[in-house]
């Protein structure tokens, strides 16, 4: 080969790894600055990319009209949230102002999906609305047969986007993210209060029918159902082909999803699990109704730590590196150490914080029952 052709494909190379590393960079960046969806992605396993500092401050706060229970989305600047006043509201992530405000004919305890350009949420007046991100006005409106209050999650395969949610009409729905249009419509034998959870190709879900469903989102077919022992208001997060989830019967379990077993059951005090979990490599994180933050070991349930806070803790935690961030009734939002569950930081907000929040570079926004929506910042004398 010619020595100047042998150079030119070498600097071809050399430009198609550095465009490679750009593109990987500005993948991590947007990771960090994004949660776009309630726990921060389809397993619902509320974890985000994001580090934060030792210590917070607070930042902005933004008044709504009715208590804020929903959980907010985080894309491009700009957070996302619901109020039981019946809005869902666009705001500014650094000021707090508000871009837009979306009114519905219910209240909004539903957490907000962002994608592609597009916020879909849940009302209790029983409709799925689609709404653009940039001006607030609706695209579709999607009517089931009883109130939402659950959040949305997606499957995209191809050009076919599909939009997930489940209510207290007892079905899980299926939609075209586009149209609206239904896909399918598959009915349970119960209330549907959580978040279908999605993965390969599958949707997991809990419900009040005491059954944990096992669905193909090509089609909606059951692909299993396995007995939980309890009705399930919480949201299921996936690792690994299992299923972790607790129930109203004071019980929080990790299912096989391939073998349809229970592979353990954590039972301690006889309160009920509305808290969704969250998931490391080895750990599950998740609130109890006891007043207390539970950690366990993923492998054998066996228990790593808990937390106590003064009041029942429905709020779903966060993990961002080696902290969790979680809401409690108590009216506090809590800092807590992942490895040896130690507080490291608190907020007394004041009134039952049951939103759980969401965590971005830096950030956390949560809602709380007096209606405000709070963000929390770095405290750069306290940070590291």
């Amino acid at each position: 080969m010619p020595t100047s052709l042998r150079s030119l494909g070498q600097l071809t190379v050399r430009i198609a790894a550095v465009a490679a590393a750009a593109l990987v960079a500005v993948s991590a960046q947007a990771a960090t600055a994004s949660w776009p969806m309630f726990r921060g992605n389809p397993g619902l396993t509320g974890v985000s990319q994001a580090s934060l500092p030792a210590r917070l401050k607070s930042g902005w706060t933004f008044k709504t009209g009715g208590p804020v229970k929903s959980s907010a989305a985080i894309v491009d600047g700009k957070v996302f949230i619901g109020s039981n006043d019946g809005h869902l509201y666009a705001l500014n992530l650094d000021s707090g102002e508000k871009i837009w405000a979306f009114k519905t004919g219910g209240e909004v305890e539903s957490s907000p999906l962002v994608l592609d350009n597009v916020v879909y949420v849940g009302s209790t007046d029983g409709s799925l609305y689609a709404i653009n991100v940039s001006d607030g006005k609706q695209l579709w409106k999607y009517t089931t047969g009883d109130k939402i209050l659950g959040s949305p999650n997606y499957l995209k395969t191809g050009n076919d986007t599909r939009v997930i949610i489940g209510g207290y009409d007892y079905k899980l729905h299926c939609l075209d993210a586009k149209t609206g249009k239904t896909n399918w419509v598959y009915e349970t034998g119960n209330y549907i209060n959580g978040s279908p959870a999605v993965f390969d190709g599958k949707t997991v879900f809990g419900g009040c029918d005491a059954l944990l469903h096992v669905l193909s989102i090509a089609d909606g077919t059951k692909i299993k159902e396995v007995e939980a022992g309890a009705y399930i208001a919480a949201s299921v997060a996936i690792g690994d082909s299992k299923a972790y989830v607790g129930h109203y019967e004071n019980a929080f379990l990790c299912i096989d999803l391939e073998k349809s077993t229970n592979l353990w059951t954590y039972r301690d005090r006889n309160f009920p699990y509305f808290s969704s979990p969250a998931l490391t490599k080895d750990r599950v994180v998740f609130g109890g109704r006891d007043k207390r933050l539970h950690c366990l070991n993923r492998a054998d349930g066996k228990v790593a730590w808990t937390f106590p806070t003064r009041g029942k803790v429905d709020s779903s935690p966060a993990i961002a590196g080696d902290k969790i961030v979680v809401g409690s009734d108590d009216g506090r939002l809590y800092m807590v150490d992942l490895a040896n569950g130690k507080e490291l930081w608190s907020c007394e907000i004041g009134p039952p914080v049951a939103s759980s929040p969401a965590v971005v570079e830096g950030k956390v926004i949560v809602g709380a029952d007096d209606g405000n929506v709070y963000a929390f910042v770095s405290d750069v004398k306290g940070g590291k």
